[in-house]
């Protein structure tokens, strides 16, 4: 961990939105995609105090015979298989996250920019959090995409992650019950941009981002969802847990 934060100089801001959640409740953590290195800084970001159990696609389990599988493996991450409804890895992501565990997930599934497929929002992470009743923590990762460019040498610029405040997946059950997971994480990576472009989450063009996702960007003008912090929400894990063994 020393050797790649000297050699990339990152720096996490707003971690104290991450780290109040420890040993009280779990959260699933959601990112923006720009490099293969988003997944690493997700990681080591939280560490040394806390560990993110990171969900990504089977197929990386498989590349370089096996090689990046035992990576992956190693550092805590487990499949899930892409564009299907994968049971037994929802519900493996749900009892960490009811253990109080973080749970790592990359939306957009694939890198932004890389390759001629429409970048869109996988809705698994909002079904997650809500089937392991937890919060979901935004966070972003800049620069990252500039270490390696196609065609250029390797660059060395300082990379950021920053986390952001909380979101609780039942604040959109004013939506019809087949939205809400889908809005969810749409709104989710919403505060994801906003962090990376240090705007307003208003401010960004969701539509011109995902060009073939519905926009809630109307929806969510007419109906505010509350603003929490991660220490309310810990609060309120802890008073649960609390009542819940005093009733034992």
């Amino acid at each position: 961990l020393k050797a790649f934060k000297v050699l990339f100089r990152y720096r996490v801001d707003g971690r104290e939105n991450l780290r109040a959640f420890k040993d009280c409740c779990g959260a699933v953590v959601v990112s923006n995609h720009t490099s293969f290195l988003d997944v690493v800084l997700m990681y080591v970001a939280a560490r040394p105090g806390q560990f993110v159990r990171l969900m990504g696609r089977d197929s990386l389990f498989g590349n370089a015979h096996g090689l990046a599988g035992q990576i992956l493996s190693r550092v805590g991450a487990f499949p899930i298989k892409r564009d299907s409804a994968d049971r037994t890895a929802i519900k493996r992501a749900a009892h960490m996250l009811k253990g109080n565990q973080l749970v790592g997930i990359l939306p957009e599934g694939t890198r932004r920019g890389k390759g001629s497929k429409t970048p869109e929002i996988h809705s698994g992470a909002a079904f997650i959090a809500k089937m392991g009743k937890a919060p979901i923590l935004p966070m972003c990762v800049r620069e990252a995409e500039n270490v390696k460019r196609k065609g250029e040498r390797m660059h060395f610029p300082k990379i950021t992650v920053e986390y952001g405040k909380p979101l609780v997946v039942s604040d959109f059950d004013f939506l019809p019950k087949d939205e809400r997971v889908e809005a969810c994480t749409w709104y989710a990576m919403r505060e994801c941009f906003a962090l990376y472009y240090r705007c307003a989450p208003e401010d960004v063009d969701m539509a011109a981002l995902f060009p073939e996702t519905r926009d809630y960007a109307p929806v969510f003008a007419e109906h505010p969802i509350p603003r929490h912090t991660s220490e309310e929400l810990a609060r309120a894990a802890r008073t649960a847990r609390a009542e819940k063994a005093a009733k034992a």
